[in-house]
């Protein structure tokens, strides 16, 4: 049982590892060697927000993190907000005796998302298909900056995964199927969060988390752990070959890029989850790969290794995990780590090595330090911010079809009918993880453009806009020159979106078919977090564009469709023509054999 120490009960004997002038590896060991058993434990815990018992606990425990789940946001969720939230958490934590503050954690997977009138950038997937490093490693900059802007020092992103299986729910979250492709995105987006420089520059920089470790995207259809899911935490076959080649490649260069934190995913390597494998987080991640920060698990993911909340604590604590997403019960944790150590089920060398990591990681970022960089207030959704999202919106749209040169549209247009479920929602080009988990639907997104309101805007006086969602126009309007069906899918996030037929639904079929009977020319625009099977619908339409899932800058398409952008973006993964061919090897084979629809990197140019 522990008997928790008081502010003032044995004071630090060395003030040593406040020194900012020190290496950041003097002042690890001088604050390792004054933590208690206790204080250590405690710096292993990353709570959810909403279950901390009493706040005084973050002291009380020496809690090492807090996080706001999806939707985890301050009762006013404003830049305010969050500032007074995170403050209030972190001014407790750095009461208790040595005043080791505590990292706040979000998932910023598309900028930050959790506030509304945040700007809003595409999701991975649409970053994958601009292909354009220093694009990607500018927005991870400007999401670290509005991150900082509300004192968050922890982003749990980028995402590495590698989707072979488009019905997998979360293939948005990732930048290709290609580790080539999703290395150089992924190093570039640690460089842009993290700036490679201590916060007391003057340049504010945000932890980043490589996710998810290891093999995540090759689950196969079916295995899910979670009775409410068909894939999302299934198991990925255990060939050595294929980690070596393909999913390890990816991590070994953002790490090279200055990583600190690396997060193991639900899923299973074989028969073994992987927060149980010492062999994929001790032998190569911090072995092979040399990964010197801090290993932390998924959402309530040890105590998915057996169910047995002391058994799954020392297996994935000797496994090698660092840190614990519990994300509830902090105080059992604490207990049950105190018990392994006192046994010998967990020896104090491997409780040392992971404060040892975690410390390491908050000296780096500069949060013991006195001078801490200030971002304005106006930096979140600021006009910067949101033109560059503009930029990566129109350099993510993917062109592929495109008859008689249709796109971008002629200057001589005199009328456009625009419909769609998708066209004039913010929310839909949003996604999930935005305001909360499951993503919003509707135009309630401050600052946020729709697509319409792009296209609105870029024709001017030009043409004649007419918008009916369900593409049904009054006769008297006549024919269009252009219909523009904007469709797709609604928000979902992580297991909740696998489903067995990834395809249009049927109102936005009936939709482009309503569009059909009165425009001369149909363009088809998809707001998507993946490929949908389209084989049979595809040769009705006379252009197809993919926005993915844009975000806030809906402009960005309007740029693309009227020709103030050129069209440059390409496949970040293979477009299947049917679900037989699921899952796609990384080298484009099919299951049956048979040939995809569009191959990986296509994109017509224009």
């Amino acid at each position: 049982m522990f008997v928790y120490l008081s502010v003032n009960q044995f004071p630090p004997y060395s003030d040593r590892y406040r020194d900012s002038s020190l290496p950041t590896a003097e002042r690890v060991e001088d604050l390792l060697a004054q933590m208690t058993l206790q204080e250590k434990i405690g710096q292993m815990a990353l709570i959810e927000k909403n279950s901390i018992s009493e706040t005084d606990d973050i002291r009380a425990y020496g809690l090492g993190a807090l996080l706001s789940g999806g939707g985890g946001n301050p009762e006013n969720n404003t830049v305010a907000g969050w500032q007074t939230m995170v403050n209030g958490f972190t001014d407790i934590s750095r009461t208790s005796r040595l005043g080791i503050p505590i990292l706040y954690g979000v998932d910023a997977n598309h900028g930050h998302g959790n506030i509304p009138g945040a700007t809003i950038f595409p999701h991975f997937i649409g970053l994958g298909a601009t292909g354009d490093v220093d694009l990607v490693e500018r927005v991870a900059r400007a999401t670290a900056e509005e991150l900082v802007a509300t004192n968050i020092s922890w982003s749990f992103s980028p995402t590495l995964d590698m989707p072979q299986d488009i019905r997998w729910g979360r293939v948005y979250e990732t930048f290709s199927d290609d580790p080539a492709l999703v290395g150089r995105l992924g190093a570039a987006y640690v460089r842009g969060l993290q700036n490679n420089a201590p916060k007391n520059t003057g340049t504010p920089s945000v932890l980043a988390t490589l996710k998810h470790y290891v093999g995540a995207g090759g689950m196969q259809w079916g295995t899910s752990s979670n009775e409410d899911f068909s894939i999302d935490q299934g198991a990925t076959p255990a060939d050595i070959a294929l980690l070596h080649d393909l999913y390890l490649p990816p991590f070994q260069e953002s790490i090279q890029s200055g990583a600190l934190s690396v997060m193991v995913g639900l899923n299973s390597w074989g028969d073994t989850k992987i927060a149980a494998s010492s062999y994929l987080i001790q032998d190569v991640l911090k072995g092979e790969l040399g990964f010197k920060g801090f290993v932390v698990s998924d959402w309530y993911g040890v105590y998915e290794i057996s169910g047995n909340t002391y058994a799954d604590t020392v297996t994935a604590v000797n496994a090698g995990v660092d840190m614990v997403m519990l994300p509830y019960n902090y105080k059992t944790f604490v207990r049950n780590v105190a018990t392994a150590v006192q046994t010998g089920a967990i020896s104090e060398s491997r409780i040392d090595d992971a404060v040892r990591r975690i410390l390491s990681a908050k000296f780096k970022l500069g949060l013991f330090d006195e001078i801490q960089n200030q971002v304005p207030t106006e930096t979140v959704g600021s006009d910067e911010h949101h033109q560059l999202a503009r930029e990566a919106v129109a350099k993510s749209f993917v062109l592929l079809k495109n008859d008689e040169n249709l796109l971008p549209l002629s200057p001589t247009t005199q009328s456009i009918f625009v419909a769609g479920s998708a066209a004039d929602n913010v929310g839909r080009q949003a996604g999930a993880w935005t305001v909360e988990w499951q993503g919003v639907d509707g135009n309630v997104i401050p600052n946020g453009v729709s697509i319409l309101a792009g296209i609105q805007n870029a024709a001017g006086g030009n043409a004649d806009i007419t918008f009916n969602e369900n593409g049904v126009f009054s006769p008297e309007l006549g024919m269009a020159d252009v219909g523009i069906a904007v469709v797709g899918e609604k928000p979902y996030a992580e297991g909740w979106g696998d489903t067995a037929e990834p395809t249009l639904s049927q109102e936005d079929r009936e939709t482009i078919q309503n569009l059909s009977k009165v425009s001369k020319k149909v363009v088809v625009i998809l707001v998507t977090g993946r490929p949908l099977v389209i084989t049979d619908d595809i040769q009705n339409w006379d252009a197809l564009g993919v926005a993915w899932l844009p975000g806030s800058a809906g402009e960005g398409i309007a740029d693309v469709l009227f020709g103030t952008a050129k069209i440059t973006g390409a496949l970040p993964l293979p477009w299947p023509a049917s679900i037989q061919q699921l899952p796609i090897a990384t080298d484009g084979s099919t299951r049956d054999g048979s040939p995809v629809l569009f191959e990986r990197y296509f994109g017509l140019k224009r």
